[in-house]
């Protein structure tokens, strides 16, 4: 129910921006379907952001993040997954990481995480938490939002409140997101910075990994045919 209340609220949130009299000539919100190798092919060479936003601890590596970077795109991320391998060969200077750490984390889950913290204490946040439920977003009956809402503000039987911290990382989120927007204007800056991504992203070839895999995973080596 939620992953489908997930896609049904990216494709709502695309309708009220691509019909925006304001921007709609400026921004789009696209949900690609059925993505595949051959969407792929197109995606990765065009980006100039990879936002790669997987809470602390709960990415286990992730290979997009890598394409995307070989082909000049820099991370938007949090330090997680193949995010941490990104940032020690490309620069953490070369690429705009934001939010909880995964020490960070386990210390809020033992001291007690309240979500109405940030959702009171970070401006707009809450607007953007009640749209769910206020009548701005029409999940025609379905209950889809407002079970969003709920694993944000409330928990499941399965879960506690807002457990992939979403709301607490909101506002650094902002912050980074809003540094992107000025410096994606020096052409010149940010053209090296792609650059050195491209240029350090050697360690994510496959050979290496099977290599690597070869040694330490499967304990086997090389045999010339």
């Amino acid at each position: 129910m939620r992953a489908k209340g997930t896609i049904r609220l990216i494709n709502e949130i695309a309708d009220l921006v691509n019909n925006d009299l304001d921007i709609k000539d400026m921004i789009k919100v696209v949900f690609i379907e059925n993505y595949n190798v051959s969407a792929a092919q197109y995606l990765f060479p065009a980006a100039d952001i990879s936002e790669q936003i997987s809470t602390a601890g709960k990415e286990a590596s992730g290979t997009g993040n890598m394409k995307f970077m070989i082909n000049g795109a820099l991370t938007f991320g949090t330090l997680d997954g193949a995010n941490v391998e990104i940032v020690e060969e490309s620069g953490i200077e070369n690429n705009y990481i934001f939010g909880l750490k995964v020490e960070d984390v386990e210390r809020m889950k033992k001291e007690g995480y309240n979500p109405y913290v940030p959702y009171n204490e970070t401006p707009g946040l809450k607007r953007v938490v009640e749209a769910l439920i206020d009548g701005t977003l029409d999940d025609k009956g379905t209950g889809y939002y407002k079970e969003l809402y709920n694993s944000l503000m409330k928990g499941a039987s399965w879960h506690k409140a807002d457990q992939y911290f979403v709301l607490e990382d909101f506002a650094e989120f902002r912050r980074v997101q809003e540094k992107i927007n000025k410096e994606f204007l020096d052409r010149e800056s940010w053209g090296e910075k792609a650059w050195l991504n491209i240029s350090n992203g050697g360690k994510f070839s496959s050979d290496r990994t099977i290599a690597e895999y070869a040694e330490e995973i499967w304990n086997i080596n090389p045999q010339k045919i």
